[in-house]
C-alpha cells in the first residue's frame, strides 16, 4: 500500500510543477509586470516613474528567469520566477498589495470556509444518498416520478436565486436568522444556518439524480438477483449490497472534493459577508491583487491534486484490484 501511495504522489509532482509554470507564464509573461502596474495605477496618465516605483515595491523589477548581474546561485535565486513561483512550494506566498501576509490570511480564513463547507458536505451527502435510495426503493412509482421532477426543477434554478430568496424570506421577512455577517465561537452558528441550508438545497437536484443513476446501474446485476433469490428483503438488498458496491463511483465525486472544502463557496461567502477564502478570492479579483490570485490558484491546484491522490487511495481500499493494476 505504501509503495502504491508513493507512486501516486510521484506521478502528481509533474502536474503541480506544470501548473506552477503555466501560472508563471500567464501572470508574468503574457501579463507583464508593466501591464499589472498600469492596471493598478490606471491605464491613462500613468508615468514610467510610477510604474517603476510600483514594480520595485513588489519585487517585480527583477529579471524573470536569469539575473546576469548576480554571481553564483544569485543568478537564479534573485529572479521573479524563484521569488514568486518557486517559493510557493514552501508556502511562502509573499505579501498582498495592502501589506498583509498572504499565508497568514489564508490560515485565518480557512476556519470560516470550513465552518460552511463541512456541514454542507456531510449533511448533503447523507441527505442526497438517502433520498436517492428512497427513489430507487420506490422506482417506477409516483414517488420516483415526482422526485425526478423536483430534482430537475432544483437543477434548473440558479444558486444565486436560493441566496436572494433565502435572505428575503428567512432574514428580512421572517427575521429568523441574520441576513449577513459572522461572529466568533458559538455566536457564528446563527450566521451559518442560512448559508448551510442554501448550500445543501442548491446541490440537491444534480446530486440526488447522480446517486440514483448509480444505484439503478447496480440494481439489475447478478449479485443483486442472487441476493433476492436467497430470500433477502429489498431493504437488505439496497443497504447491504447495492450501497456497498456503489461506493467506488460515489468515492469519485466525494473524496476528490474533500480538500477543496477549504475554499468554501465563492458566492455564499460574498453575499453573506463571511470572511472565508471564497470572499477573499473575490475581493482579490475585484481589487486586481495578483499576488493573492496566484497564491489561491497554486493552493487550489495543490488541494485538487491531493484530492486525486485520496481518491486513488480510497479506490485501492474499496477494490484491491485497482492497487494490483
Amino acid at each position: 500500500m505504501l509503495s502504491y501511495i508513493f507512486r501516486r504522489i510521484f506521478y502528481t509532482l509533474p502536474i503541480l510543477i506544470g501548473v506552477n509554470l503555466i501560472t508563471f507564464v500567464l501572470f508574468f509573461v503574457v501579463n507583464t509586470p508593466d501591464d499589472m502596474a498600469r492596471m493598478q495605477l490606471g491605464i491613462k496618465y500613468v508615468t514610467p516613474e510610477a510604474i517603476e516605483k510600483w514594480k520595485v515595491e513588489r519585487g517585480y523589477d527583477k529579471p524573470l528567469l536569469f539575473n546576469l548581474e548576480e554571481v553564483s546561485l544569485g543568478k537564479i535565486t534573485n529572479t521573479i520566477f524563484f521569488e514568486k513561483s518557486v517559493s510557493m512550494f514552501v508556502f511562502d506566498f509573499g505579501q498582498a498589495d495592502d501589506g498583509r501576509d498572504i499565508a497568514q490570511e489564508i490560515k485565518s480564513r480557512m476556519i470560516p470556509s470550513l465552518a460552511i463547507a463541512m456541514p454542507v458536505f456531510i449533511l448533503g451527502l447523507i441527505a442526497y444518498i438517502t433520498f436517492a435510495l428512497l427513489m430507487v426503493f420506490f422506482r417506477a412509482s409516483y414517488i420516483d416520478f415526482w422526485g425526478m421532477i423536483l430534482c430537475v426543477a432544483l437543477m434548473s434554478i440558479s444558486s444565486l436565486f436560493y441566496i436572494i430568496a433565502g435572505q428575503f424570506l428567512l432574514s428580512k421577512l421572517w427575521h429568523l436568522v441574520p441576513i449577513s455577517g459572522y461572529g466568533d465561537g458559538l455566536d457564528a452558528g446563527k450566521f451559518l444556518l442560512l448559508p448551510i441550508l442554501i448550500g445543501v438545497v442548491s446541490g440537491a437536484g444534480s446530486s440526488i439524480r447522480w446517486y440514483r443513476t448509480i444505484f439503478l446501474e447496480e440494481i439489475n446485476k447478478e449479485y443483486v438477483r442472487t441476493a433476492r433469490a436467497k430470500g433477502a428483503s429489498e431493504q437488505i438488498v439496497l443497504f447491504r449490497h447495492i450501497l456497498r458496491n456503489a461506493m467506488i463511483p460515489i468515492l469519485t465525486g466525494v473524496v476528490v472534493v474533500v480538500p477543496l472544502l477549504f475554499f468554501g463557496s465563492l458566492l455564499v461567502e460574498s453575499f453573506f459577508g463571511i470572511p472565508g477564502l471564497g470572499s477573499y478570492t473575490i475581493d482579490a479579483i475585484n481589487s486586481q491583487d495578483f499576488a493573492i490570485v496566484r497564491a489561491i490558484v497554486f493552493l487550489g491546484s495543490l488541494l485538487y491534486i491531493f484530492g486525486l491522490i485520496l481518491t486513488d487511495v480510497s479506490y485501492s481500499l474499496v477494490d484491491p484490484r485497482v492497487r494490483l493494476t
